[in-house]
């Protein structure tokens, strides 16, 4: 690191270009990078996945792509049925106006369960093409004008579907990315005014300003060689915005340290680089460890999103360790005025707290892990599956057209029918027999579905896939599907979701080992301690598990939902969001561990005395690791802004777990376990110090006065 830092300060003006040519770029080409996304999540060799691609290669559409539901409501005065070549007139205008769209209603299949109870309402399945974009939605308006359009005077137009109810068209609008990130870093200055109370609050939001256009440039180039995932607009923006501003935190907060305890500028900077900037590299390095281990996960998407994620660390570390300090160096003390916080002794509140830590470690240890294994336990009882609707909206047109037609006898199975690729002659008995499957509400063969030698027929159960009578309809009728002759594959979202939780869920042991094993190398040679990384990664899997556990306590079983974003509970946690929780949250909340033990360390290695690196640890720390945790927190709050049920669930299991590692594991447990385990924190086998090429640190002078003084008592005693 002092290498590094003399290299950057010598060429401060060539460091300072390239980072500005890079975000320029960033900017530059952020709509193109933004296009060239994907929502598309590829599952080979998945029976639904595969089934889902040949439809889609011969139709088109359909698949895995969810349909739109277009309603049409006759006048009260006809009194007659709605069913009529009239209304087949108005969903036929309305696929025209969406090329290579397919239409199914009681006209094409002859089935009456495409009108409702009364008589009065009859409703249209459109199949069309996909969209690009995570909750993208330009087919709705499209549809809604040519039916509008075709539509005799005094009847009604509706429009509902999985995808108008969860991009927000059925409810109110949320905020989009770029709002997201201005509430986040209004936050995130707010917290950075508190801590700083000087200009010095400016600095680590211009390295996110500089981090996170450089990150969308990587991810332009990675999008050039494979598919990224949508969703990494929300976690380069978002997370990146955290993490950038987090690593810069603490190099600032060092530097201001150094240079009130007398140090010149220079020497300042190069001692908090020493110091914070090594402990940067090491934290980042966790969370892109963490990051890379879904490659294990046999999900492209993933493994794509994981590469991805890894530039979100890799830039941040390459902003806190080259440009920051070339800025510290060139700007002095002119960027630290005016202020009225000085970093000359540690935080005497938090000293404070330390040593009550201390007192009490037994205590404290035992109320800390008390609170994890209380927020873990409903972790049992987690079910996976995507949001049902009556999470998704609950006011708004989509919502009140899908009330409509459930009031009329049609059920919400309907946003998601199964679909049966067959051989033309099959269709119809293979419909005959789905249609007789329980739980089945009726399976059609539209005459228009056949392409390419094949036919389709779709399957419309009781209840939406995210429900477990849903999945029981789903496995009974794959169930029947492979006795039937002329069957080709059996798709849909319900049998896709199902096999993308087998794909990547089974391999979830692996990457968890994977994850732990590679991050207690890393942590045992930060921290040159077996004990201290191994509690770290338990620490860390504790946090996890207890995120987990408030997911499901909000949003499965709806303790928090409705009050806090007027969501009922969804009955499941989405299918992806574990993943991804575990993959950024294992590496975050790994560099608050990062951020308090490498400060007790170094006081450790001064003094040889374990209480006093504890009070020095977290005296030096608490108020950084605090303010550090709660920008983080305000970012993924900004997100639970969308529109999008599983970006909420998503940012909800962020947060909490941020909350959770700062508040109760790194303020409570930490001290508290770090004192009870006295000597043997910085314990290392002989063998792996040479491995590591590192050297371990001898019992200290304080340490083994304690003992002996200890030894005494007992043989007194």
């Amino acid at each position: 690191m002092p290498g590094i830092t003399k290299l950057v300060l010598r060429h401060k003006l060539v460091v300072a270009l390239c980072w500005l040519a890079m975000a320029v770029a960033g900017f530059a080409t952020l709509g193109s990078t933004v296009n060239r996304l994907t929502t598309d999540f590829a599952l080979p060799g998945q029976p639904g996945y595969v089934a889902d691609q040949k439809i889609s290669a011969l139709y088109h559409d359909g698949g895995d792509t969810l349909p739109t539901l277009l309603t049409v409501t006759a006048p009260p005065e006809l009194g007659t049925s709605a069913v009529s070549q009239q209304a087949h007139q108005i969903f036929a205008a309305a696929a025209a106006a969406v090329p290579n769209t397919r239409l199914a209603d009681a006209q094409t299949t002859g089935d009456p369960k495409f009108t409702t109870t009364d008589g009065r309402t009859t409703f249209a399945f459109l199949f069309a093409p996909p969209e690009k974009g995570f909750g993208t939605d330009t087919t709705t308006p499209r549809l809604k004008v040519a039916a509008a359009g075709a539509a005799p005077a005094g009847w009604q137009i509706g429009v509902t579907g999985a995808n108008q109810l969860a991009s927000g068209n059925g409810s109110s609008k949320g905020n989009g990315v770029l709002v997201e990130v201005l509430l986040g870093s209004l936050g995130a200055l707010a917290v950075l005014a508190y801590v700083f109370g000087s200009l010095l609050a400016f600095l680590p939001l211009l390295m996110a300003g500089v981090a996170i256009p450089s990150t969308f440039l990587l991810i332009n180039g990675l999008s050039r060689i494979t598919s990224v995932s949508s969703l990494v607009e929300f976690l380069v923006a978002l997370i990146g915005l955290g993490v950038a501003i987090d690593y810069s935190l603490l190099v600032v907060t060092r530097w201001r340290e150094e240079r009130d305890n007398g140090a010149d500028n220079d020497s300042a900077v190069e001692r908090a680089m020493q110091h914070a900037g090594r402990a940067v590299v090491f934290s980042g390095l966790t969370v892109a460890v963490s990051l890379l281990a879904m490659l294990v996960v046999p999900v492209p998407v993933l493994r794509n999103m994981a590469v991805a994620g890894f530039f979100i660390p890799l830039v941040s570390i390459g902003v806190a360790v080259t440009l920051l300090p070339v800025l510290l160096a060139a700007a002095g003390s002119r960027i630290d005025r005016p202020r009225w916080r000085r970093e000359t002794h540690a935080s005497r509140p938090w000293s404070a707290w330390a040593r009550f830590v201390l007192r009490h470690r037994k205590t404290a240890a035992v109320v800390g892990a008390g609170v994890l294994v209380a927020l873990v336990v409903p972790l049992t009882s987690m079910r996976l599956g995507e949001p049902p609707s009556a999470a998704s909206a609950q006011r708004g047109a989509a919502h009140d057209v899908l009330v409509r037609l459930t009031d009329g006898g049609v059920p919400s199975g309907a946003l998601a029918p199964i679909e049966v690729l067959t051989t033309p002659d099959a269709a119809a008995p293979v419909a005959a027999r789905m249609a007789s499957v329980p739980g089945v509400y009726t399976a059609y063969a539209a005459s228009s579905f056949r392409a390419g030698g094949t036919a389709i027929v779709d399957v419309v159960t009781g209840h939406e896939p995210s429900t477990t009578a849903g999945n029981a309809e789903i496995s009974a009728v794959q169930d029947a599907a492979r006795t039937l002759p002329g069957v080709l594959g059996v798709g849909g979202s319900g049998p896709t979701q199902n096999d993308f939780i087998h794909a990547v869920y089974g391999s979830f042991p692996l990457m968890l080992t994977v994850i732990s094993l590679l991050t207690l190398v890393l942590l045992t040679r930060a921290f040159r301690s077996l004990v201290l990384a191994a509690k770290a990664v338990l620490f860390n899997l504790l946090s996890v598990g207890a995120a987990y556990g408030v997911m499901v306590l909000v949003w499965q079983d709806g303790r928090g939902s409705r009050a806090l974003w007027g969501v009922p509970a969804t009955g499941s946690v989405t299918v992806w969001v574990p993943i991804m929780v575990f993959a950024f949250l294992f590496g975050l909340s790994m560099d608050y561990e990062v951020f308090i033990l490498t400060r007790m360390r170094e006081e450790y290695d001064a003094t040889g005395d374990t209480d006093r690196a504890v009070v020095t640890g977290i005296g030096r720390t608490g108020r950084l690791v605090t303010s550090a945790a709660l920008i983080l927190f305000l970012s993924f709050l900004s997100m639970s802004t969308t529109p999008t049920v599983d970006v909420k669930v998503l940012a909800t299991g962020l947060g909490a777990g941020i909350l959770l590692d700062a508040v109760v594991v790194r303020a409570l447990l930490v001290p508290a376990l770090v004192g009870v385990l006295g000597r043997w924190n910085w314990w290392l086998p002989g063998w792996a110090a040479p491995l590591l090429r590192v050297e371990p640190s001898p019992v200290g002078p304080a340490e083994r006065e304690r003992e002996r003084s200890g030894a005494g008592a007992a043989a007194a005693g």
